[in-house]
């Protein structure tokens, strides 16, 4: 049998699952065709929503996402750092470089989680939160790579720091997070044929323990 279900709550995830893939905002009207419902139910869940910050009205009255999911995803993000984190320390400790776990922030690139080799002499030291543009270093570059089918995975040379290149791949199949598992080295030009599955292995491991 199946379970029962919250038909206003099915409905007020619905508008901001919709809203969330419309980065142009939608006017209620244009709401209520993409649910399928009259605007009088769109009226009352918008109306929750914005007592709660969940959705926004700009000045021509088109609806967003509100900055009240920002809250909410915050606490997803130590769960998130904590299921990567023994992946990324057996990515570390086998290639030798440090390992990270990166998420898309807006047009950032966010790191979400770092681990450094504990056996070689120099490597990266990347910070966790550290930030930047989604289009500039491998990391950002493979988040990008989740709308496309190929390549498996962007590797850079220098984007970021002066002789530091990296290399990550785009952890697929978990709905909503757009995220990538990578590394970053200064030792050199990074060896694709043996670092690239590496990283394309940790990145699905991930994926594997967050769905």
């Amino acid at each position: 049998m199946a379970a029962e279900t919250s038909q206003t709550l099915d409905r007020g995830l619905k508008v901001l699952r919709v809203l969330a893939d419309s980065p142009e905002g939608l006017t209620v009207t244009e709401l209520a065709g993409r649910l399928e419902v009259n605007r009088t139910v769109v009226y009352r869940l918008i109306s929750t929503l914005e007592q709660h910050g969940l959705v926004r009205r700009d000045a021509r009255s088109r609806l967003f996402v509100g900055l009240g999911v920002l809250h909410l995803a915050s606490g997803v993000q130590p769960l998130l750092r904590d299921l990567a984190m023994p992946v990324l320390r057996s990515l570390a400790e086998s290639i030798g470089s440090t390992a990270h776990l990166t998420v898309a922030d807006g047009d950032e690139a966010l790191a979400l989680a770092v681990v450094e080799p504990t056996w070689t002499d120099f490597h990266v030291a990347y910070r966790v939160g550290a930030r930047h543009p989604l289009a500039q270093g491998a990391a950002g570059k493979a988040i990008a790579l989740l709308d496309a089918r190929e390549p498996a995975y962007a590797v850079t040379s220098g984007e970021l720091q002066a002789g530091a290149r990296g290399l990550a791949a785009p952890v697929r199949g978990v709905e909503g997070l757009r995220a990538s598992v990578g590394v970053v080295s200064l030792d050199g030009p990074i060896d694709e044929d043996v670092v690239a599955p590496q990283v394309i292995a940790a990145a699905r491991a991930v994926a594997e323990r967050l769905s």
